[in-house]
């Protein structure tokens, strides 16, 4: 989908300002797009009350559920004075990120926006175990925002795997690059690719002698190159603007990020969860937290299977 109808912005009331909402009401401006301002609440000093009758806990919920969508429709009220068109959603639920995955379910959100936290000690942004729920479990596109503006004129950075040929990798690197394309367009960006690419595997070269680091490396170098340069003549994307380097995708995507100063990076999140998220790990989780601009987490069309 290149524009979005229905977004769910999750809002964190521990934190001072609200980047999501402010990235949201900025999204708003560019296109008629529908705004859910998402709290997901839960008190544990409720637990401490089923000495209470039913009726005077239930009435102790609802005061703090109203006094968060209180603070939450005075944060609203400016932009809804410019005409963006923003509900208010409080939910009571002790698990956040089930939650957000619960609204998308049932609400059918096309994105959801979230903001990650300060970190005091280390003066940089830091992803929560809710980031990461959301961003392996969210059935849309989510919105990682951090404090990078969306200027004009700007440049928007769409990861790939040109060199694969499963289904599930083309399909979701055609879905990077039109998403990636769209909002260009409406942010009036330039796109840019970045493919990465495994060096020699030593090992290999150690244990085969008529192994050939150079001539492997120059034949890897060469398919992955012509075939991130196969994506950018279908989209219309200029030589000039692929970025083929050797590397792992969580060093590789971030050079080149702060290389274009890109506002915003596109990448695929297989969303592998349990054991073989611990085993083959999210190449996007390793990549996110070494960004310092936006990032845009899309899933593969569901109805292609994933190894």
């Amino acid at each position: 989908m290149a524009t979005y109808q229905d977004v769910l912005v999750v809002l964190d009331p521990s934190q001072p300002t609200q980047k999501a909402l402010d990235r949201a009401f900025e999204l708003a401006e560019h296109t008629a797009c529908r705004l859910t301002a998402f709290l997901s609440i839960y008190d544990f000093s409720y637990e401490m009350t089923t000495m209470l009758s039913g009726e005077e806990r239930e009435s102790m919920r609802q005061a703090v559920l109203t006094d968060r969508e209180i603070w939450i429709n005075e944060l609203v009220e400016p932009a809804r004075a410019k005409g963006i068109n923003v509900h208010v959603k409080v939910v009571w639920h002790n698990r956040p990120f089930e939650a957000v995955v619960k609204a998308v379910t049932d609400d059918g959100y096309d994105l959801v926006i979230k903001g990650p936290h300060n970190h005091d000690v280390l003066k940089s942004m830091i992803f929560t175990p809710t980031d990461w729920h959301i961003l392996r479990k969210c059935p849309c596109q989510v919105l990682l925002v951090k404090e990078h503006a969306w200027p004009s004129k700007g440049n928007i950075l769409a990861a790939v795997n040109a060199g694969s040929s499963q289904p599930h990798h083309l399909a979701l690197n055609n879905r990077i690059i039109r998403q990636a394309k769209a909002l260009a367009l409406m942010l009036q960006a330039d796109v840019h690719l970045v493919n990465a690419y495994p060096g020699t595997p030593i090992h290999v070269a150690i244990e085969i002698p008529e192994f050939n680091p150079a001539d492997y490396n120059d034949s890897m170098k060469s398919h992955h190159e012509d075939a991130a340069m196969v994506l950018a003549t279908e989209f219309g994307i200029p030589g000039t603007c692929v970025h083929v380097i050797e590397g792992m995708p969580e060093d590789v995507i971030p050079r080149i990020a702060g290389q274009i100063d890109a506002e915003m990076v596109v990448i695929g999140t297989i969303g592998r969860t349990g054991l073989s998220a611990a085993i083959i790990g999210n190449t996007a989780e390793h990549v996110i937290d070494r960004l310092d601009c936006d990032v845009l987490a899309l899933k593969p069309d569901s109805s292609i299977a994933i190894p």
